[in-house]
Parts: C-alpha cells; structure tokens; sequence
C-alpha cells in the first residue's frame, strides 16, 4: 500500500524534472598554431604514449619512482581530494531524489479533564523539489564537473611527482660525478702542491709558485665541499619525495654519459595535447561547471515546486493501530516564486556569467602554457646534443693541453702560471660538460610531462 502511493510520486516527480537553462557550452578555438615549430617532427607518433619505464632508463630512477607514487604525501592529498570532492557531488545528487523514510511515534497529553492519546506510523517523503526548470539538474552537473576536475588535478600531481623524482635524482647524480671529478682533480693538485713545496724547501721554486699552488689546491678543496653539500640536498630533495628514507637495496644508477633517460622524443601535433594534458582537462571541465552555474542561476528566477506527502496509520489505541480504519495520508504541494529580493538573483546570474568568463580565460591560458612548455622542450632536445658534442671537443682539447703543458713545465719550458690555466680550464670544462648533460636529460623530462606523458608504466 505505501509503495502504490510514495514511489508513483518520486516517479512522477522525477519525469516532471525535464527542463533546462544551462546554456550550450561553446569552448574556444584552439588558441595556437596547427604546428609547434619547422624543426618539429609531427604525426610521427608522440612521447606521450610512452610509459615512464620506457621514458626512464635508469633502474635506480624507476625504483624511485614506484616508490614516490606509493608514498608520496602530496599525491596522497591529490587522491583524498579526489574522494572529498566526489563525496560532495553524491551530496549534490541526491538532492534530484525524494527523501523517503519510516516513523513511528506517540503522543500523551492532557487537556482540561481529559486525558488523549494518539499514536502513528507511516512513512513520508519530506519537501522534496519537483525540478521542473533544472535547478538541481544543473547544481549536479556542475558538482560532477569538478569531481572529473580533481581527478585530472590528480592526474597532473602524478605527472608532477614522476618528473621531480627525475629532477632531483638528475641534480644527484651531477653532484655525485661532480664531486668524484672535484676528488680527483684535488688529489692531482695536492700532489703538484708537495712537489711545489718540496721545490721550495730546496731554494728550487719562487715563493709564487708556492702561493699559486696553495691556492689552486684550496679552490679544489671548496669545490669538493660544494658538490658533497649538493649531493646531500638532492637526496634530501628525494626522500621527501619518496615520502621516507632512501632504501639501502637500490639498484645502481647510471652514469650521464650512459643515458639515464631518453632525450629523442616525438611530440606529435598541439591538438594532441587537449586529450593528453590532465591540466588542460582540468581546466575543460572547470569551464563546464561554470556553465552548469549558469543554468543553477537561471532557474532561480522561476517558481520552486516542493512537495511533502505522508502514508500511515493514525489510532487513540495502539492496538487499533494497523486496522484499515486507523489509515491516514496527507499530500502537500508547495510553490514559491520570487518576487524581490534586493538584486540578488541578478547578481548571482552576472557572477556566474563572470565566473564563466574567467573559465573561459584560464581553459585558453592552460592551452598556451603547455604549447609553450613542449616547444620549450623541443628547443632543448634540438640543440642541447649539438651543444654536447661541441663541449665534449673542448673538454679533450682542454686536456690534451693539460698533459702537454706538463709535460713542457717539466721540461722547464713553461712557467708555473701556463700549468695551473690549463689544468684549471681542463678542470672547468669537465664540469660543464657535466652540467650539459644533466640539462640535456632534465630538458627531456620537461618535455616528456609536457606532451602529457607519466600517467602509465
């Protein structure tokens, strides 16, 4: 009896929610060019398709990274977010359903000489609204929009989480290379430096020589404290983004020069970026909701229909409760048409109407900053291999030139200053080559994450 009566109504009630005033979304044309540049390789694959295992080479920086997206604070939040948000949109839903529940009570009062009773149960279904102009359609779908936003915002905090575990485990290794090239460099001038001052002792060597060495042994010695406190701080950089201590069973890592991560990488066409960057999606789906309050807004200017209806018994006795005579039901709709209100209904229109503006404004910046950001990593991945190559030819030149003043200082041929400049700028450009190397792979991450690629193994 209290389905044939309740459930007809949530089934009406629910055919009558039909309308809507949100209005058709229209997204911007893309704001960039059909292609990133002349020098770019398009409809050749993209690198976005690329799991992060084929990305990164090194074992060590994989293991670090499975170990980041386990235990990663902040992607950890990022997915909390995601089930706060979804929470909120199920909220939201559920206002589009009637609220439908038992109750049973009693009452015992006594008015002048007598002394009543009256006992009921039913079931009800409290001042639920008949959407009639997609009020609560549109709250919803905005509500769902930014439950789809915060799961790419999760996605994009992944992406993030993969690319500075490669950073900083990169900044490590430089340190670690720098400072075995600084170690041995200063072993080399500590040697000179005893000779020298053995020289010295015997009235041999000028007390120039002696100060020259002195000083270029003391450069090697900061040197070697500034590469170990930099090694230091990019482990520190990784343990706090593995969200704990480096474990003590990692695979060995690579050399620079044996390739950590792969550097040639196809970056496909700018409209691919609409489907692979999270962020952009992101931002697409907060345009939508945006639009979604548009519809909210809208409605609020037409009438508001409720309805509260009840089903059940009603008896002075509880033993007369349940016979048919006792049956009771009451049903009452409810309209309620604003008429003024001060100018708010308007302003909240105009301010969902601004803040779709600015949706609108923020979905287009996201457009351009991954269009600037993969021809940013396409610049690097042009250049930095030519760039190497050339700094490779000056770091054997520097050091055919450091043997051969050596070997002529020994001889007596050149002077003590001759010596120290080539080994100093043999020494020097060792560490830049270094250097370029790191940038060249950090580069390549850049540009990885930038085609939107880190969201598969």
């Amino acid at each position: 009896m209290r389905c044939r009566f309740i459930l007809p109504m949530a089934v009406m009630a629910a055919a009558l929610s039909a309308c809507s005033l949100t209005p058709v979304l229209v997204k911007p044309a893309l704001p960039v060019p059909d292609t990133y540049d002349a020098g770019a390789v398009a409809g050749q694959g993209n690198a976005a398709d690329l799991g992060w295992r084929q990305m990164l080479l090194d074992a060590r920086l994989q293991r670090l990274v499975e170990l980041a997206l386990l235990n990663n604070r902040d992607l950890r939040v990022a997915a909390l977010n995601v089930d706060a948000v979804r929470a909120q949109y199920q909220i939201q839903d559920s206002a589009r359903f009637p609220a439908i529940g038992a109750s049973a009570g009693g009452v015992r009062q006594r008015m002048t000489a007598a002394t009543q009773n009256q006992f009921t149960a039913g079931v009800a279904m409290s001042a639920f609204e008949i959407d009639l102009f997609g009020r609560l359609r549109s709250l919803s779908d905005a509500a769902f929009a930014r439950y789809l936003a915060t799961e790419q915002g999760r996605r994009t905090a992944q992406m993030a989480l993969i690319a500075a575990v490669a950073d900083a485990y990169l900044e490590e290794r430089l340190a670690t290379e720098q400072l075995e090239l600084t170690q041995a460099t200063l072993r080399d001038w500590r040697q000179a430096l005893s000779i020298t001052q053995r020289l010295h002792a015997a009235r041999q060597g000028s007390g120039l020589d002696l100060a020259q060495a002195e000083g270029q042994a003391a450069t090697a010695e900061a040197d070697l404290q500034a590469r170990e406190r930099a090694r230091q701080l990019a482990r520190n950089n990784l343990e706090l983004l593995l969200g704990g201590p480096l474990p003590g069973d990692l695979p060995a890592g690579r050399a620079l020069d044996a390739q950590p991560v792969l550097t040639q990488l196809p970056a496909g066409v700018p409209s691919d970026l609409l489907a692979r960057r999270p962020d952009i999606q992101q931002a697409e789906q907060a345009l939508v909701a945006a639009n979604a309050d548009i519809g909210a807004a809208r409605a609020a200017f037409f009438p508001r229909l409720s309805l509260t209806a009840q089903l059940g018994f009603a008896s002075p006795e509880v033993g007369e409760l349940f016979r048919g005579s006792a049956r009771s039901w009451s049903f009452a709709p409810q309209v309620t048409q604003p008429l003024f209100q001060g100018g708010q209904l308007r302003a909240e229109l105009r301010l969902s109407q601004i803040r779709s503006e600015v949706a609108v404004v923020q979905y287009e910046q996201a457009i351009q900053g991954a269009f600037r950001e993969v021809r940013d990593g396409l610049a690097g991945s042009q250049t930095y291999a030519q760039q190497i190559a050339a700094q490779q030819r000056v770091a054997a030149s520097a050091e055919q030139r450091r043997i051969l003043s050596q070997l002529r200082y020994g001889a007596g041929q050149d002077s003590r200053l001759e010596l120290l400049d080539a080994q100093r700028q043999s020494y020097a450009s060792q560490q830049t080559l270094l250097d370029l190397r790191r940038d060249q792979f950090k580069s390549a991450v850049a540009l990885y994450k930038a085609l939107g690629g880190g969201l598969e193994e």
